[in-house]
């Protein structure tokens, strides 16, 4: 069946980096758009990055542009987020999902159908 297990938060300082993991399993990774989103406590989960299966377009928040990078491994059935520059405002529990249909649409997060579990990042300043 199709899962996504997240692994790589923690806590860091402001300014550190940390490299998040998605694996995938029950699918290709590379057949599906994949999606990063985030939500942090008594807020609504906000889309952070997607990328594109057909060509590799990536998009962003614009908060996180310049700072993170999704990509992905298709040996590894992988997608990661490289986050770097780390910022407090971007402590939250980091979820990756696969996205359902065409990449229009890749900011809402009712067009993905699959979600990981969430790992915690928490930036302290």
């Amino acid at each position: 069946q199709v899962q996504l297990v997240e692994s790589g938060g923690g806590l860091v300082q402001a300014g550190g980096s940390l490299r998040l993991s998605c694996a995938a399993s029950g699918f290709p990774v590379s057949t599906y758009h994949m999606g990063w989103f985030r939500q942090a406590p008594g807020k609504e989960r906000e889309f952070v990055a997607a990328i594109a299966w057909t060509d590799g377009d990536t998009n962003y928040v614009d908060s996180v542009k310049g700072r993170f990078t999704i990509s992905r491994d298709n040996a590894k059935n992988t997608v990661y987020l490289q986050m770097n520059s780390l910022k407090p405002e971007d402590t939250a529990v980091y979820y990756c999902a696969r996205k359902m249909g065409g990449y229009t649409g890749y900011r809402d997060l009712h067009r993905y159908d699959y979600w990981g579990q969430g790992t915690q990042v928490t930036v302290s300043s």
